[in-house]
């Protein structure tokens, strides 16, 4: 299941990220972010399940720095 979920966030976030390089429109960039972080949380919850909790926790970290950045930038738009 968490392995589906990630592969569904990451095509979103490639998608997002190749629509603002061809259009050079990066108002979805937020959004990106926020996709981002929410598929170093599956990410991290999979190492978890591995038993490899060095990189759960360094996921978990990385996903808590990235919902910070989408937060700030949704607030300052």
């Amino acid at each position: 299941m968490l392995k589906f979920l990630q592969i569904i966030l990451s095509i979103t976030v490639i998608s997002l990220a190749g629509y603002g390089l061809i259009t050079e429109d990066f108002k979805f960039q937020t959004y990106m972010m926020l996709f981002l972080g929410l598929t170093m949380l599956v990410m991290g919850l999979r190492e978890f399940q591995k038993g490899q909790k060095g990189y759960g926790w360094l996921s978990i970290v990385v996903f808590i720095f990235i919902l910070f950045v989408s937060i700030e930038s949704f607030l300052l738009k």
